[in-house]
């Protein structure tokens, strides 16, 4: 089992039928054009704060494609830690979600609860402004990161400006950089805001393609697959059919090698052919869709 990382070759000693539990297990996959968003973020974070006007990055792709992720993995790598000097949390990243109803005074009071204060149903704007700059500056927040940006589109676009322009004044008066996150929708949202968007360095995490980059990524997949035997996930005739099942996007690569696993396991195999790859309980993305369209047509 030499094609195995350690702590996958001790999961794929015990029995087959134990293993199907520790499928669904979320692991990091560290690819290269994830490394190179960890790496660009972590110099923003080293490089950028107390700028008067720091640079920023847009992080775009389709949904289920890893943005999530490396929004996560970046989290873990710079966690918020205890100080006994301040006597409160430090946050060199402050990570939030963007909501679909967002307002700017319930982006301040997700701000606050994030950083655990009790201010965030303040209703007075300008303290709640101030209770709120004075207290990422207390714990030390050296970058913003916004997930799932594109759901800013969701409210009217004077909603939409009002919240940018927030966006724009906190990177301002903390002189911090910000990552956003989200779909093609989410560069549509920062064109409201001129000023905002030439601040916004794009990062494009684009569908996988039937190449070997991909082959790659499907070799690192299999270090982590609980199975005794290789399977050749990145050799040409598996990766085209991966590629196409998974329509191109990591996450239904993930659920799909998942799928695929149990599958061969509940044959009594300890690799994953062509045949697993088909008759598993994995359902192509755009066939999903089709499928919930019929139904709600009829």
């Amino acid at each position: 089992m030499e094609h195995l990382r350690p702590e996958a070759r001790r999961i794929a000693e015990i029995p087959a039928v134990e293993r199907l539990d520790c499928l669904a297990t979320d692991r990091w996959i560290g690819y290269s054009r994830a490394q190179d968003a960890l790496k660009r973020m972590g110099m923003l974070l080293a490089t950028q704060p107390g700028r008067v006007r720091p640079q920023n990055m847009l992080i775009v792709g389709p949904s289920n494609n890893g943005k999530s992720t490396i929004a996560e993995k970046f989290q873990r790598q710079h966690p918020r830690r205890s100080s006994e000097e301040r006597d409160r949390h430090i946050f060199p990243v402050l990570a939030v979600q963007m909501m679909p109803d967002v307002t700017a005074p319930r982006f301040y009071a997700q701000l606050l609860d994030t950083l655990g204060s009790p201010f965030g149903t303040m209703r007075q704007t300008d303290r709640r402004n101030a209770v709120t700059l004075n207290l990422m500056q207390a714990c030390g927040v050296r970058l913003l990161l916004i997930d799932e940006l594109h759901n800013l589109l969701c409210g009217p676009s004077s909603r939409q400006r009002e919240v940018l322009g927030l966006i724009r004044y906190l990177g301002n008066e903390l002189r911090i950089p910000i990552v956003a996150l989200g779909t093609k929708d989410a560069w549509l949202a920062l064109r409201l805001d001129d000023q905002l968007e030439n601040r916004f360095q794009p990062f494009l995490l684009s569908r996988w393609g039937d190449d070997p980059e991909t082959g790659r990524l499907l070799a690192s997949f299999e270090t982590v697959i609980p199975l005794r035997e290789p399977s050749a996930l990145g050799f040409p005739a598996l990766r085209r059919l991966i590629v196409e099942r998974s329509e191109g996007l990591i996450g239904e690569m993930h659920q799909l090698l998942s799928s695929a696993t149990a599958h061969a396991l509940m044959e009594g195999r300890e690799r994953i052919e062509e045949c697993d790859l088909m008759n598993c309980s994995f359902q192509v993305p755009s066939h999903r869709r089709q499928m919930m369209e019929r139904e709600l047509r009829a």
